[in-house]
């Protein structure tokens, strides 16, 4: 059975929103080798609609290192709204949405990694769909921002393991409490 796997860029503060604007000056190899690491079991993106449409504008005309695998990487895409999706490799999951990601997850291939989307990682927790969430927290406060939290009723995660940069940051890897 595939899993669904969360990745976050978050602050201490719990901030998740605009990481483009202060996750930068953290990053290293290190970071680099636990974010490879971890799309290495995957061979799909579990995408919110914003989340989408942000990296759809972007990586089609990228001409970054990454881009290759971000463009031919299978997408699937969650949205109630989104009725087109241009980005190839993509697929739109609606209708009954927990329904069809326990589907997928009982289809054939690797784990469905999520990247970004606050809104999702929040509906995978509360559904109990979500595997494996790993959260990158950085030594910085922002003190405002959307915290990958916000919105959540009680969800109970157990760590298993965690992780210290150099550059300070601290990978955590939670699993569901049983």
């Amino acid at each position: 059975m595939r899993k669904i796997i969360a990745s976050l860029f978050v602050s201490l503060d719990g901030v998740a929103e605009a990481p483009d604007t202060w996750h930068f000056p953290y990053f290293n190899d290190e970071m680099g080798a636990a974010i490879s690491a971890g799309m290495a079991g995957s061979d799909a993106m579990l995408l919110g609609r914003v989340q989408y449409q942000e990296f759809a504008a972007y990586w089609p005309s990228s001409k970054d290192d990454f881009a290759d695998f971000m463009n031919n990487q299978k997408k699937y895409v969650v949205s109630t709204t989104l009725t087109l999706a241009t980005w190839n490799n993509t697929e739109i999951i609606s209708g009954d949405v927990p329904a069809r990601l326990e589907a997928l997850k009982a289809s054939e291939g690797q784990d469905l990694g999520v990247i970004g989307s606050l809104t999702l990682v929040g509906s995978l927790l509360e559904y109990g769909l979500l595997d494996r969430l790993q959260l990158f927290v950085h030594p910085i406060v922002l003190g405002k921002g959307v915290r990958w939290f916000d919105g959540l009723d009680t969800v109970k995660l157990r760590l298993a393991s965690a992780e210290v940069f150099t550059t300070g940051v601290i990978n955590q890897i939670y699993t569901p409490a049983s």
